[in-house]
């Protein structure tokens, strides 16, 4: 972390730390520069490592900084500052992602009257988390000079950008763990099916524990806590983990989980009876979360530069920004469902049909054949469906009048075969919630199959 002295006069040696000025005078007589051409000591390249290997080994880190803060004022070098724009971005997606929430529960409560269900609380609380995060990023660590180079804070602000910084990397995999258990509930929902809700619930459990895990080791990553953010100088002991290796393993882990994620929907989906059509736009919807992996491999990559950099406090921020958009991005993702289902209630014609519409389900008593529903290219979602009872043989059919649930059409007997047919009229209403019963009824499984 200690950067490299470039002398710019003999005047400046009074000006230095004792250790920078023996290197200063071992650059000089190297014979590279001269001790007045202050602009082949600016530039030179072969100069300033010449003075750096010797700065490393005899001044303390922050002797370094101070040398490198004063070489680089009197050169003449830009004071660069981005954090402005890392509060606008995080500012605006945390807003972005606020609104779909805010979207999805209105969806739920006012339009569709339901309770909240286990993924929308989960949701509920990324966003909650995800606020605390951005509050810490803006706060905390930008008021204390993330975003700047690290030669230009003082000691105090570089130990609070530290502190901050360890405060929104246990609040991230706090993050990413929630949003990921919230769209696997929401699947355990829709996919019914006994073998995928096992699949399911196993990378529930999975995920639970591989985000408590990563939680922890965040937390107790030095031992004391406070050598964390106290270490950068070099002068307070104490073991600490290898946190690169850390952070490594969870976003390659992260990667895996969102692949394998996106793959589960994607697999049930090739087995539903729906159009073509109604699968590429679902499919679609679904792909979207691919957005997510892409983030977060673009955030694996800057914690590849940031391994290795000796200006931690600047390459902080590709790491901040990557970390918030992709948890931002994971949350609307996690609530498209419910945005289109308000969309396809305001707007029909987005369905693809209408609630008049709606294909019937048929059961045929006298076989005891159960048949498949006529989905046609209707919507499934967002409709009220009526169930059409064929009764075999002589039976006439009936359909079910509104406001009922069940309707006793009596009896007949067949005066050929002598056979009783009991006729009965249902009514099954699908709320726009009623995810389950939607897959069900895709699969021609029926309505009211159990969880």
């Amino acid at each position: 972390m200690c950067s490299s002295a470039i002398g710019i006069s003999w005047f400046l040696l009074l000006l230095r730390p004792p250790g920078d000025q023996s290197c200063l005078v071992t650059g000089l007589t190297g014979g590279l520069c001269s001790p007045t051409d202050t602009e082949c000591m600016c530039t030179s390249e072969a100069f300033q490592a010449n003075v750096t290997g010797c700065v490393s080994i005899s001044c303390t880190i922050p002797q370094s900084l101070t040398t490198k803060n004063v070489t680089e004022t009197t050169c003449g070098a830009p004071v660069r500052d981005r954090s402005r724009k890392l509060v606008r971005i995080v500012d605006g997606l945390t807003i972005l992602a606020g609104i779909f929430v805010l979207v999805r529960l209105v969806c739920k409560v006012v339009v569709s009257k339901v309770h909240l269900m286990l993924d929308d609380w989960l949701i509920l609380a990324t966003l909650l988390t995800g606020i605390a995060s951005v509050c810490t990023i803006i706060y905390g660590a930008v008021a204390n000079g993330l975003g700047r180079d690290i030669w230009t804070l003082t000691s105090q602000h570089i130990t609070s950008v530290f502190k901050y910084f360890y405060i929104m990397t246990i609040l991230y995999f706090f993050q990413t763990t929630l949003v990921k258990l919230s769209i696997i509930s929401f699947y355990m929902r829709i996919f019914p099916t006994p073998q995928t809700r096992r699949i399911l619930w196993a990378t529930f459990t999975f995920t639970s524990l591989w985000g408590l895990a990563f939680v922890l080791a965040a937390i107790f990553s030095c031992w004391p806590i406070a050598v964390f953010w106290k270490k950068w100088d070099g002068m307070h002991p104490g073991t600490c983990i290898n946190t690169n290796a850390m952070a490594w393993a969870n976003a390659s882990t992260n990667i895996s989980l969102d692949v394998w994620i996106l793959a589960v929907p994607m697999w049930e989906l090739r087995r539903l009876q729906l159009h073509w059509k109604k699968k590429i736009g679902v499919g679609f919807m679904f792909s979207l979360g691919a957005f997510v992996t892409v983030v977060s491999i673009l955030r694996l990559r800057s914690l590849i530069y940031f391994s290795k950099t000796d200006n931690p406090t600047w390459q902080f921020y590709d790491v901040s920004l990557w970390s918030d958009v992709e948890v931002s991005v994971a949350v609307i993702c996690a609530c498209l469902p419910a945005v289109r289902l308000l969309l396809v209630k305001m707007f029909p014609v987005l369905g693809g049909t209408s609630n008049r519409h709606a294909a019937y389900y048929q059961k045929d008593y006298h076989s005891g054949h159960r048949g498949g529903p006529s989905v046609g290219g209707g919507s499934i979602a967002g409709a009220s469906h009526s169930v059409h009872v064929s009764a075999g043989g002589g039976g006439g059919d009936a359909r079910s009048q509104p406001g009922s649930n069940a309707a006793d059409e009596g009896a007949s007997i067949d005066s050929n075969s002598g056979i009783i047919f009991h006729n009965k009229t249902y009514q099954v209403q699908v709320t726009d919630s009623d995810e389950v019963s939607l897959v069900n009824l895709a699969r021609g499984k029926g309505p009211g199959t159990a969880l």
